[in-house]
């Protein structure tokens, strides 16, 4: 087995026009195996790769892998939150170099590394896509529940943009139908190290807090507290403009608030992930007035993309309009697929 690893890497080494043509990427691993196909990303502590003998992408735990070779030029990211461009090549075991210019390279070990990202990579290979829903019906007074649940992502060079929207119908003889729905629209800016730029719209709409549609508009900066193949945690912070319609006498309103919050992503933990926000509004234009959006969910996956989800949603006001609840939240289970081209 080592003789034919040795030869495997001394091929490699001697032939990069070969490679080079074909658009080969090869990894080596901690138990000597190597896998020769092209790198598709490095994100949340696995490496996708694909390859031309299978029709699934292979998903390898990044600390698995102690040599990287390529002829090719990637988008890397670091612990630290540097962010660098060039072509990569492994110099000794578990160490990477990273070609950014004729004579300008950089060397981080692999543990340091968290993201990887082709940048000779089509639109579809930096989307990616994820969409659950759930349904029941009880014949108990014809009642019927629908969730949807959905999220949308770009990634290029120094932004990336998410989006996101949710969908709850829910009905019954001889009660209101209820009706909630939420989303997002995200842009980040890399800046430099751990900070980012955010620009952001939170929309959202629900019977219970006789909200027919809030737009709140952000912008702020983030922070990111710790970044590493196994978690990342967040802070963020800034500004926003609140617009409100309600379903009430008080039609509208429009506020200016400040914001702060904290995300955490926790995905090394066998099939499952979990993720984790809260937002906080002190508003600055009404008195005593603050909102709290928080959200919980826990994904745990399945064999093609397919995954199933649970989680909650809570979203709470401490100066609710008339009529209407303080706090409002939803509990959801739902199967999905996910897409990354």
């Amino acid at each position: 087995m080592k003789l034919s690893l040795y030869l495997f890497i001394v091929f490699l080494l001697l032939s990069p026009a070969i490679f080079a043509q074909n658009a080969l990427d090869s990894v080596v691993f901690q138990n000597n195996n190597y896998l020769v196909g092209e790198i598709k990303s490095l994100e949340k502590g696995v490496l996708t790769m694909k390859t031309p003998f299978s029709k699934e992408n292979f998903k390898i735990k990044w600390l698995q892998v102690t040599e990287l070779y390529s002829e090719k030029s990637f988008l890397l990211t670091t612990k630290a939150g540097f962010k660098d461009y060039g072509k990569v090549k492994t110099l000794e075991k578990g160490q990477i170099k990273l070609l950014v210019a004729k004579d300008v390279e950089y060397q981080y070990a692999i543990e340091d590394i968290v993201a990887i990202k082709p940048l000779e990579s089509s639109f579809l290979s930096r989307f990616n896509a994820a969409l659950d829903m759930g349904f029941s019906l009880t014949r108990s007074r014809n009642q019927r529940q629908f969730t949807l649940r959905s999220r949308f992502g770009y990634t290029s060079k120094k932004w990336s943009f998410d989006a996101s929207y949710n969908k709850l119908y829910a009905s019954q003889e001889g009660a209101e139908t209820i009706r909630r729905g939420d989303g997002y629209l995200t842009s980040l800016y890399s800046l430099n190290k751990d900070w980012l730029g955010i620009a952001r719209i939170d929309y959202l709409y629900n019977t219970e807090q006789l909200i027919d549609i809030r737009l709140n508009n952000k912008i702020g900066i983030g922070n990111y507290l710790l970044n590493s193949n196994r978690m990342q945690w967040t802070a963020l912070g800034g500004i926003s403009y609140n617009l409100e319609n309600f379903d009430s006498e008080i039609s509208r309103k429009r506020s200016v608030e400040t914001w702060i919050g904290t995300e955490l992503n926790i995905f090394d933990i066998k099939k499952v992930s979990l993720n984790s926000t809260i937002f906080a509004y002190p508003s600055l234009t009404e008195r005593n007035r603050i909102r709290v959006d928080y959200r919980f969910d826990i994904k745990y996956d399945l064999p093609l993309d397919f995954y199933l989800k649970t989680g909650t949603t809570i979203n709470y006001d401490r100066q609710p309009v008339g009529g209407a609840s303080s706090l409002d939240y939803v509990f959801q289970t739902t199967f999905g697929w996910s897409f990354s081209k």
